[in-house]
């Protein structure tokens, strides 16, 4: 995953109603019931279908850090999914998303004017139409390069041209190397 689907996968996580089962055992059971087998369950998380039975009945307590980290990032993508789109409808329709990032930009700029590149540390609220292009090309599948693109996009429009009002000669605006991204909605 890059950058941008890793902060989708943080804010999503951050809505949770309910948070996922505490014990190794609940997990387990949770993704067993989400998965339909043990067998599944132990292909997601790279142990043989055995380990995940000894889990299940407690016959077996403590995973190796890896294989407890896989557990727990396959209970999280896995939770609440209709809290997610819910969250997600409401950024897409009223909401917007909160992009805060600390990330090298280029951009083009007319003859005569600094073009540049830095790094600059933003905190940008984007309209909802940035989030519904945004959580469009997750669904459908693009790059992280082409997820940069929509939110430099949304920098562009918002910071650096403030709505139109500056800079209109800013032509392009690419986010080169993202130190950290977080996003919000």
């Amino acid at each position: 995953m890059g950058a941008i689907e890793d902060a989708i996968e943080r804010a999503d996580r951050e809505g949770f109603t309910r948070e996922p089962p505490k014990t190794l055992k609940g997990r387990i059971g949770y993704l067993i019931r989400q998965l339909g087998s043990a067998k599944a369950v132990a292909r997601e998380i790279g142990v043989t279908a055995d380990s995940v039975n000894r889990y299940r009945r407690g016959a077996r307590k403590h995973p190796r850090s890896d294989v407890a980290t896989k557990i727990d990032d396959a209970v999280r993508a896995r939770r609440q999914p209709e809290v997610r789109k819910r969250r997600r409808r409401q950024a897409a329709a009223t909401g917007g998303i909160t992009v805060e990032t600390r990330a090298g930009f280029g951009y083009t700029a007319p003859i005569g004017t600094t073009d540049d590149g830095r790094f600059r540390r933003l905190t940008v609220h984007l309209p909802p139409d940035y989030a519904q292009r945004l959580f469009e090309a997750r669904d459908a599948g693009a790059s992280d390069q082409g997820m940069r693109g929509i939110i430099a996009d949304g920098f562009k429009d918002v910071y650096f041209q403030d709505g139109g009002l500056r800079a209109m000669g800013l032509s392009d605006v690419v986010i080169n190397d993202i130190d950290y991204l977080d996003l919000d909605y």
